[in-house]
């Protein structure tokens, strides 16, 4: 893989899990438990399409093939897509996703702070911009994550059931292949092993408030870097997918 190769496919990572993301808190509009919620939710998947928008916008014009950021959101099928596996699971109830998106945004505030430091000035930038949206993420989760698990008896027993089917999709955020080696060496893409110990501190510290226990079990899933996805990202890029791809030349 050449270092082109490698820009393009980290580039792309990064957008494809933003906009998968993205995409599933979307589903949430107009059905939230509270208006203010639904607004809250809405406002945080504007931000990580909006984030993936720009990365695509890099990653074709680093291609340099011709693709625009549209041909790469809406015109690759499941096996080209490398967003993360956390970020394809289904939202399942109000917890669930709130525990999807708390652990996500442990990671990106950590991972951003980084990036904010690459030798790639575009990389970079974007990393600023999405460093300040995700401190906000951060702050509205971390704090359902606390409310619901020091809530109810039953919110706590779902926000922990969250915790439960969700942990063994966390380690596939770190993993890195030989293309991100190359990139981390050139002082351009970021060294996920350290961002591991730092999102770890940060989810025991929610947890520890929270009344959660931090998972013994450490089988974890992986292959989203081999674009090896669960069931359910082709489900969900049929429907994103699905006006595009029916009417093409389609313009507002």
């Amino acid at each position: 893989m050449s270092n082109k190769e490698a820009l393009v496919n980290y580039t792309l990572r990064l957008a494809d899990t933003n906009l998968i993301l993205g995409h599933r808190l979307s589903e949430w509009c107009g059905h939230a438990p509270s208006l203010e919620e639904d607004i809250a939710m809405a406002n945080i998947a504007l931000d990580l399409i909006g984030q993936a928008n720009s990365l695509l916008i890099y990653a074709a014009k680093t291609e340099g093939k011709g693709r625009t950021e549209d041909d790469l959101a809406y015109l690759r099928d499941e096996r080209e897509y490398y967003n993360s596996l956390l970020s394809e699971q289904p939202n399942g109830d109000f917890a669930c996703t709130i525990m999807r998106q708390f652990l996500s945004d442990a990671y990106d505030i950590h991972f951003y702070a980084l990036l904010t430091k690459s030798t790639d000035d575009i990389l970079a930038a974007l990393a600023v911009k999405g460093l300040k949206e995700v401190t906000y993420h951060l702050r509205h989760t971390s704090a359902w994550v606390e409310r619901l698990g020091g809530g109810t008896e039953e919110s706590h027993l779902r926000i922990a059931k969250a915790v439960e089917e969700l942990w063994c999709y966390t380690g596939d955020m770190f993993a890195m292949n030989a293309g991100d080696k190359k990139l981390v060496q050139d002082g351009i893409s970021v060294d996920t092993d350290k961002v591991r110990p730092l999102w770890q501190k940060t989810v025991e510290e929610v947890f520890h408030r929270s009344g959660l226990t931090m998972p013994s079990n450490v089988w974890q899933q992986s292959g989203s870097r081999e674009a090896k996805h669960s069931e359910h990202l082709g489900f969900l890029l049929a429907e994103m997918q699905h006006l595009h791809r029916t009417y093409p030349q389609a313009q507002w």
